[in-house]
């Protein structure tokens, strides 16, 4: 009789541990072919909505049962990342049966995103994390925030208030990984919605998915990935960025992070190649014999790229003139093929900056110069070249001239445990 009574008692907590397994498997199965996930997905979710019917009905009587009854319930049925009505209706009920169950608020705020009411999601996310603080609350905030600044005239402020809701939920627990992760999505966003790319943004990101990665928990989020491997390639660590883009797609062949692999292969091609056809043109040499007009009406002191020092140069002052605009198939930067007044070839690398700024044969002057010497192996291929990246225009003239700017677009981030 006990044994009976008891194993009744666990069947809601059974029907509890199968919606969380449910959900680990949302977020760490990713098939070549998305229908075998649906389909597992489909099979876990009916086992465990088998479980919580199993629940006799004395047992969700009072009002807290049934509010967990109907949280669990509606949490089952959300796993899907398509809106259900029949989800809202059962989170609704629990939060209406029980105001003070936080994680019922989240997953009905989920559930309402899903649908587009971002302002009825938010509202969902602050009720929750009114009940108290709540890392995984302050992460689904964060993430709500950079979705509404998207198209707010206040972008900018709406993705700090992202980096702030990450760094509170890291405060709860320092070694969370999906806090990190959070952080780091947060941090990629602000390097591309202000209108200077801020090299130190990605820096952060970078750090922040590095402290992610720590957490084994996170080893199954193709997402975290994709997501440092894009920071490495605007840090224009291509050898990392090409690692972290085969490791995503192995991990979740749906991001189709072999593309991103092939653009910057196709680009590091396309720069060695250049450099190499640039060298043979005698026309590079007339134009670097006008470098000594030069006058430079800063305190900088001139050098060329063979002496500079690997990173930022400070108070140093390179002077090029432009061989070449390279297009290519993605995002910025915009790449060109640049010589110094020794003939010496590199590439330059410019975020924020409109197409048609520099024209062959222009004269630019780099101030603190961020210095990379590109040296690595890939697929049997060898890239060897000099690289100079400009984020931001204080630090370039045209000409004796600053270059109007242009404000950077949104990229495309994957987040993983979406609504």
């Amino acid at each position: 009789m006990r044994s009976e009574k008891q194993a009744e008692e666990d069947l809601m907590a059974r029907a509890a541990v199968a919606a969380e397994e449910l959900y680990d498997v949302r977020d760490s199965f990713f098939p070549a072919d998305p229908l075998e996930k649906d389909s597992r997905l489909r099979a876990l979710s009916d086992a465990a909505l088998h479980l919580l019917d199993a629940v006799p009905e004395e047992k969700r009587k009072s009002p807290l049962q049934r509010a967990s009854f109907e949280y669990l319930r509606g949490k089952i049925l959300d796993v899907f990342p398509d809106y259900r009505k029949e989800a809202e209706d059962h989170l609704s009920k629990a939060v209406k049966l029980n105001p003070s169950l936080g994680d019922a608020w989240l997953c009905l705020g989920n559930c309402i995103w899903k649908k587009g009411d971002l302002p009825s999601a938010k509202n969902c996310f602050s009720l929750a994390l009114s009940k108290g603080p709540n890392k995984n609350i302050l992460c689904q905030l964060s993430m709500l925030e950079r979705k509404l600044a998207q198209d707010s005239e206040s972008q900018a402020e709406g993705v700090e208030e992202s980096v702030c809701l990450a760094k509170k939920a890291i405060v709860l627990d320092v070694k969370d990984g999906n806090s990190w992760y959070c952080l780091g999505n947060a941090c990629l966003t602000s390097f591309f919605v202000h209108g200077g790319w801020d090299y130190n943004k990605l820096l952060q990101a970078l750090k922040a998915y590095q402290n992610a990665e720590k957490d084994d928990k996170m080893k199954h989020c193709p997402d975290l990935y994709f997501n440092c491997a894009t920071a490495n390639k605007y840090l224009e660590n291509y050898q990392r960025a090409l690692t972290g883009f085969e490791a995503a797609a192995l991990k979740d062949p749906g991001l189709n992070a072999y593309e991103e692999v092939r653009k910057i292969v196709n680009v590091l091609d396309k720069l060695e190649s250049s450099m190499k056809v640039q060298a043979k043109t005698k026309h590079m040499a007339s134009l670097s014999s006008s470098f000594g007009e030069v006058s430079m009406n800063s305190s900088h002191r001139r050098a060329n790229i063979k002496v500079l020092a690997e990173g930022r140069n400070k108070m140093v002052a390179v002077v090029g003139r432009v061989l070449l605009f390279l297009k290519h198939d993605d995002i910025p930067p915009l790449y060109y093929i640049m010589c110094d007044s020794e003939q010496t070839r590199f590439v330059l690398s410019v975020y924020g900056l409109h197409s048609d700024a520099l024209k062959e044969g222009d004269c630019v002057t780099l101030l603190e110069p961020y210095h990379q010497a590109v040296d690595f192996s890939w697929k049997n291929k060898h890239y060897k070249f000099n690289s100079i990246r400009v984020d931001f225009m204080e630090q370039l003239l045209v000409n004796g001239k600053a270059p109007s700017a242009h404000h950077a677009v949104q990229s495309f981030i994957h987040a993983q445990h979406k609504p």
